[in-house]
């Protein structure tokens, strides 16, 4: 299910097999950010993979695919977003193996929901931006030290700048303030 409603802030999907759980906690969060919703893990891994997402919530125990494999299985393909086990499972020791970037227990109120969200989302905002800044510097500097012709037939400048955009598209998407970007691009990096 999808909120269209706003393309500002962190693109969520909210992962639970209980349709009711997942359908409340996705309210608590829409008006604000952009949400969707899975009701299984097989379900979630096909959102993940067909939309960019910022933020997993993830519940653990599931019928289909349980939480920790989702969580596995996106931490094999990269996944470049955080993910939040919010879950009614209690934390054992077990959690050390998991590669998860917060965990709630069950049941979690509105005002802990978003701002999980929000902490998440400026953790990543931060994360992006200072790979952005990294992409940049170097697509600023191959720029000013050699010809288009020079650039345009050089694959990996492409991907580089491909690289730079999307970053520079994620980290404004994400940040409440884009000041660091505007002082990162008033920096002249070629000396001349």
């Amino acid at each position: 299910m999808a909120d269209t409603d706003t393309d500002q802030g962190p693109k969520i999907l909210v992962v639970d097999d209980e349709q009711e759980v997942a359908d409340a906690y996705a309210l608590r969060l829409r008006g604000e950010w952009a949400v969707e919703t899975a009701y299984g893990g097989q379900e979630a891994l096909s959102t993940v993979e067909d939309q960019t997402m910022d933020i997993v919530l993830l519940d653990r125990h599931m019928p289909d695919i349980s939480g920790d494999e989702v969580l596995e299985t996106l931490e094999e393909r990269g996944f470049e977003g955080r993910v939040v086990m919010v879950t009614a499972i209690d934390p054992g020791f077990d959690v050390l193996d998991l590669p998860f970037d917060d965990y709630l227990c069950k049941p979690v109120d509105r005002a802990d929901i978003r701002s999980v969200v929000d902490q998440q989302r400026q953790v990543l905002a931060y994360e992006t931006l200072g790979e952005y800044f990294s992409a940049k510097s170097t697509e600023t500097v191959l720029a000013s030290q050699t010809s288009p012709e020079q650039r345009g037939n050089h694959e990996e400048f492409a991907v580089v700048r491909e690289r730079a955009n999307r970053l520079e598209q994620r980290a404004r998407r994400l940040l409440d303030d884009e000041t660091m970007l505007a002082e990162f691009a008033g920096i002249d990096r070629d000396g001349r």
